[in-house]
């Protein structure tokens, strides 16, 4: 497995193919809520297995939260982090999926339970959702993707965008922009279109 920062980004077309994989596969909403909290938030491994289902969705009146809460417990270097559950996409996918638990009646529907469960209907370990995001990647036949490719494609992503490293290095609870920088592969294309622009 890529050391962590170093996994592949993921092209878009590389992306629709994983994508249709976990469409076609068992747990598929799960899976695909997984690769929209990876791709589309740029959550870790660890704070995906430790989210629990009151973290995103209000109990009072069972609609999500626009802000998830990630304590230092949850976060790589004890650093308390906010995400927003903003995105449309993120939105519909994870509603899927809630209501997917809602309806299975071998497993009772709790606040406070873990959001992702495993096959065997437990908590995920940050191990074995990193195996799970290796075993999908296989299957999609992309080499050199792992856990960490979600965050690294969701820096990169924006950046090309257009989106100010300071709020990029921000939504990934980073300590520094440079350790964002890190995370942040430069795309040929890009560099090109950017030179073409330079001017003195």
């Amino acid at each position: 497995m890529p050391r962590e920062g170093k996994a592949k980004v993921l092209t878009e077309n590389e992306f629709k193919r994983l994508l249709k994989i976990v469409l076609s596969g068992k747990n598929a909403k799960r899976n695909t809520a997984l690769l929209y909290f990876s791709f589309g938030l740029g959550l870790r491994a660890k704070e995906m297995s430790l989210l629990k289902i009151n973290h995103v969705l209000n109990e009072s009146n069972d609609s999500l939260f626009e802000e998830i809460n990630l304590t230092g417990n949850m976060t790589k270097g004890d650093k308390q982090r906010h995400i927003y559950l903003t995105n449309p996409k993120v939105q519909k996918v994870l509603l899927d999926y809630i209501e997917e638990r809602k309806e299975n009646k071998k497993i009772s529907f709790n606040y406070s339970s873990p959001l992702f469960l495993s096959q065997k209907g437990g908590k995920f370990s940050p191990n074995s959702l990193q195996q799970l995001f290796s075993q999908l990647y296989k299957q999609a036949g992309i080499i050199g993707a792992s856990s960490h490719s979600g965050r690294r494609s969701f820096a990169t992503k924006l950046i090309e965008r257009g989106v100010d490293i300071k709020a990029v290095s921000r939504l990934m609870g980073h300590a520094s922009i440079s350790m964002t920088a890190q995370y942040v592969e430069d795309n040929p294309v890009r560099l090109k279109r950017i030179a073409e622009e330079l001017v003195f």
